[in-house]
């Protein structure tokens, strides 16, 4: 065998295996479009007036499951070649090889056109109207603005934001400052999670030529000032449900005790700026957003 033919078995991919169904499902990423289900759920919990239609309820929830399932399948499909870049993405079933692109694509789409078709027709036609703009806004704007600006985090917040105001929508059929509220919470407190997951994945994001800010923010002095900013917001946004009559004092106090507590992990993240800290704030973010909801919802008035 000759040099140039050694040099050509030796970069060959190895052979792909038969895609399974553990593949398949890996493409929706099931655990994290879990919150998308939480907080759908709540905004449904803090609208619905007694007794509960469960069947309704589960229509929402299964529709907005699939249509989380379809935004998370195209995204994969469209970053197939940054992901393999990337050591913590490379062993996805697409950069892999085990599903083929085309597979992916057609169960993308069947995804998206069923989740939509029930909650169209099986909830209402204005909770569609947001999953549609939901799934859209994340592929055909957030996935390519990666790409080629650092303002990405904030257009991806938006459809991170809108599924308690579909739980809303479901209920009542139309919107209002209450669902609003709800999705400025979600918007805003995105915002530190997310600028805490990109200090942490920075090289891998540089690797696939994402342009998230900690990435273009060498010293992270901008990525800083934008974690103290948000997490500053968070604290009078949370009080809002309150201040709007959906809770009570006690919502309001918890709301104050937990974003200061937030606060303090962004603080400390913002001031030593290393990957511990961030990792830090990571987790307080994940534990907020649950036991605020879960305040907010105990204390519905």
């Amino acid at each position: 065998m000759d040099p140039a033919t050694q040099i050509n078995v030796a970069q060959a991919p190895a052979a792909a295996t038969a895609p399974s169904l553990a593949d398949y499902i890996e493409l929706a990423k099931p655990r994290l479009n879990f919150l998308v289900l939480v907080t759908t759920a709540v905004g449904y919990y803090m609208a619905v007036r007694w007794p509960v239609d469960w069947l309704h309820l589960l229509h929402a929830l299964v529709g907005t499951a699939l249509t989380a399932a379809a935004a998370s399948t195209l995204n994969q499909y469209a970053e197939r070649r940054p992901d393999a870049l990337m050591p913590r993405t490379a062993n996805r079933p697409l950069p892999a090889g085990r599903v083929e692109p085309a597979h992916a694509l057609g169960l993308g789409i069947a995804l998206a056109a069923v989740g939509l078709a029930q909650l169209a027709l099986l909830v209402n036609p204005l909770t569609a109207l947001l999953g549609a703009i939901t799934l859209l806004s994340y592929i055909l704007l957030y996935t390519p603005m990666k790409r080629w600006t650092s303002l990405c985090t904030i257009v991806g917040a938006i459809p991170g934001a809108i599924p308690p105001v579909m739980g809303w929508t479901a209920v009542r059929n139309s919107l209002g400052p209450e669902a609003l509220a709800l999705f400025a919470i979600l918007f805003i407190w995105q915002m530190p999670h997310f600028l805490a997951i990109a200090i942490l994945y920075r090289r891998d994001y540089a690797a696939g030529g994402f342009r998230m800010l900690p990435v273009i923010d060498p010293d992270l002095s901008m990525t800083s000032r934008q974690i103290i900013i948000y997490c500053l917001c968070l604290l009078p946004v949370s009080l809002a449900p309150a201040l709007m009559g959906m809770a009570s004092a006690a919502y309001f106090a918890a709301a104050v005790a937990l974003g200061l507590v937030f606060l303090k992990f962004g603080l400390s993240c913002a001031s030593a700026r290393t990957r511990p800290d961030a990792r830090k704030l990571f987790i307080a973010s994940i534990v907020y957003l649950p036991l605020l909801l879960a305040v907010l919802m105990m204390d519905k008035r």
